[in-house]
């Protein structure tokens, strides 16, 4: 037996490699000393036999194997190309270990090999994962597995994420039972229903202490998550695409990576792993030294109604705010007045835009700003030039139904993409862009991991053509967010409700993947467009601030007394957005169910802001201490309140933050906490510390 440790962080995972077969992971959770008996943990961890049992254990290795009598999920299912079912049994062939561990077996005579790789990230505390499958001759995979984990003996449930369109990441807690906990996401995206990620949490785990497990799938297409509890007790724990999504033979398959996350801290641990993994690894900046710019976006001003005379009243607005970037969203291009028509030409509407885009864009840099612009690449309306000459690139049947008003063209389709390449690449070439937003309004037809690939592919050749300009992953807001598709962008669109209520909420959840620098969050209009509430000015803007802040409201409707405020927090979010952009965003647990609060933490651990949002009615009159988390015990902080101008008339008590600061240990900020005055509901309170 060969036995392979992979350390990341606080965490290890142990591989044990027989001479004949398959590896298996003995051992994944808290970091183990160096020198640690490798063959010990894998013996202790054999599980015994009884009646009703096989004579061996067939194991849950990295691909459990059907050949080996394993009882059940597998994590291969592989067809010859007339669609003979085929078993393979396989033996190893090659060990690579050098920045990563790659381990390779083979069946010879059926020509297939399997190999799995590992990699380990010291500072972030992720290990990656992947599996590919190569053929001699074409082949029908119809499962392809990530390497197979075991599932923690000690989590009494599993948190996965639901949603929809205005109300993403929704945790999903599902107690482990005998059988498949089954997510098969064949909507072809992610994010408003599928987030593809799931979490363990050990029994008693909080936010801020215990144990948990965590892993997501970066991948922007469907796929298919399998979290079973077998007979014998044992767990496991699959990722691959979804069901359907490679359809054709072939010669090569591969996983999506697979992110692995341990923590002994809390959700919170996980959480941090994730979010440095993501900022630090993952996300390619185009200028990394420039501070993230405050974001305005015109849709929920205009919609489709545009005219240069409007346009440039409120970049004048908006700039005079903070407004540091400007997007033209929908409605630029030729004869698109709704959403019905015209998506496939990518050509400026010269009704609305006589004089082009120029007037417009050299009246936003003359102010100071940058330029953006909204572009859905990978959808055609029937009512377009490009789906009457080339119906032949739609995905699917002309008949199939539609979504607001679209077909999803076929990505795989190297002529398309040369296609839209050519005309995105022309309007950015000849105009001084910096920025896009690039939508996707529809799920696909059918699962289709093609689709995933050949977008993939656009976004790397116009970003090589266009290495200065940023990329948003925008989908209906939530629909598509990953670690995948933000290896080929820099920001997500969080979701398309710009309810500061709603907003809270989302943002809280999924903090616990997404840092706050790839986050967008926007001020909405006074009367929220898709929700109908009406919320205050000051609380839009702080639950906007804590993430990648923007404005998407017409600027014009502000009274001067919300102009002031929103320009007051904005300065504060410029003032704190350097050190919050590699901050740590820790959630908190609160007495008060009716308090979402979390911590953003310094790197150095010297300053740290808390948002304690109040998102309902409290049950007891009086608030109670919020704690915090993270801070070194025996340092001294001063802690007050960023915006004191908020309290109520109500609060007639004396709670020393309102007339703080105040100076307490990292001990007692994190076992007694403090004291927050009364607020109202749909409110937040913004606490600043600093370590003396």
């Amino acid at each position: 037996m060969t036995h392979y440790r992979l350390d990341a962080g606080r965490q290890t995972i142990v591989l044990a490699a027989p001479a004949n077969g398959l590896p298996h992971c003995t051992y994944w959770g808290a970091r183990l000393p160096d020198g640690t008996d490798l063959g010990a943990i894998a013996a202790a961890a054999e599980i015994d036999l009884t009646g009703g049992m096989l004579d061996a254990n067939p194991l849950v290795t990295l691909c459990p194997q059907t050949a080996s009598a394993f009882p059940g999920q597998p994590g291969l299912d592989v067809r010859s190309k007339d669609g003979t079912p085929l078993r393979p049994v396989f033996a190893q062939t090659a060990t690579k270990r050098a920045e990563a561990l790659a381990l390779s077996y083979a069946d010879a005579a059926l020509g297939l090999t399997l190999t799995f790789k590992f990699s380990a990230d010291a500072e972030t505390g992720i290990i990656t994962a992947q599996t590919a499958l190569d053929a001699t001759q074409p082949v029908l995979c119809d499962w392809l597995s990530a390497p197979t984990l075991p599932g923690p003996q000690l989590a009494d449930e599993m948190i996965d994420f639901a949603g929809r369109w205005c109300d993403e990441f929704q945790p999903v807690r599902t107690p482990w039972a005998a059988g498949i906990r089954a997510r098969d996401n064949r909507t072809g995206r992610t994010g408003h229903e599928h987030f593809p990620a799931l979490i363990m949490p050990a029994r008693g785990c909080t936010n801020t202490g215990g144990e948990a497990h965590a892993l997501h799938y970066g991948w922007s297409g469907g796929h298919r998550m399998i979290a079973e509890e077998l007979p014998d007790g044992r767990r496991q724990i699959q990722f691959g695409h979804a069901s359907g999504s490679d359809p054709l033979p072939g010669t090569h398959f591969e996983s999506a990576p697979l992110y692995v996350a341990y923590s002994d801290t809390g959700l919170n641990g996980c959480a941090v792993s994730f979010q440095r993994h993501l900022r630090d690894r993952i996300i390619t900046w185009p200028q990394p030294n420039t501070p993230r710019p405050v974001h305005y976006n015109c849709w929920e001003a205009i919609y489709f109604d545009h005219s240069l005379s409007a346009l440039t009243a409120i970049a004048d607005r908006a700039v005079a705010l903070g407004a540091e970037r400007f997007v033209l969203d929908d409605g630029w291009f030729k004869a698109r007045n709704d959403d019905t028509t015209s998506l496939g030409d990518w050509t400026i509407d010269a009704a609305k835009w006589p004089d082009g885009l120029t007037p417009l864009i050299d009246h936003v840099h003359s102010l100071g700003m940058t330029f953006g612009l909204w572009f859905e690449p990978e959808m055609v309306n029937a009512d377009s030039d490009m789906a009457r000459n080339h119906p032949d690139w739609v995905l699917g049947p002309m008949d199939q139904p539609l979504g607001r008003g679209q077909y999803v063209l076929d990505m795989a389709n190297a002529d398309l993409r040369e296609n839209l390449f050519d005309q995105i690449s022309s309007i950015l070439a000849s105009h001084d862009i910096e920025y896009i937003k690039w939508d996707h309004n529809r799920v696909l037809p059918h699962s289709d991991a093609a689709q995933t690939r050949g977008t993939y592919a656009l976004l790397d050749r116009l970003r090589t053509a266009h290495p200065e300009v940023e990329i948003e992953s925008c989908a209906s807001g939530g629909g598509r967010i990953d670690f995948g598709i933000l290896k080929h962008t820099q920001r997500v669109w969080l979701s398309d409700s710009n309810d500061a209520l709603t907003r809270l909420r989302i943002q809280h959840d999924a903090a616990l993947f997404l840092p706050s620098c790839v986050t967008g969050s926007h001020v909405g209009p006074r009367h929220c467009h898709t929700t109908g509430r009406v919320h205050s000015i000051s609380f839009r803007a702080w639950v906007a601030a804590q993430r990648h802040m923007g404005f998407e409201m017409d600027p014009r409707e502000l009274t001067q007394d919300e102009a002031a405020t929103l320009t007051r927090v904005t300065a504060w979010y410029k003032a704190n957005r350097d050190w919050m952009r590699s901050a740590d965003i820790l959630r908190l647990e609160s007495a008060d169910p009716a308090i979402i609060a979390e911590q953003q933490q310094a790197a150095d651990g010297t300053r740290f802001v808390v948002f304690a949002g109040h998102a309902g009615t409290s049950t007891q009159i009086a608030p109670r201490p919020l704690r915090l988390t993270g801070l070194d015990p025996d340092a001294t902080y001063t802690v007050d309140i960023a915006n004191k101008d908020d309290l109520s008339t109500l609060s007639r008590g004396t709670p020393a933050l309102k007339s703080g600061p105040l100076t307490l240990t990292g001990r007692t900020l994190m076992s007694q906490g403090i004291a927050l005055p009364y607020a109202v509901p749909d409110s937040i309170w913004i606490i600043e510390g600093h370590r003396l």
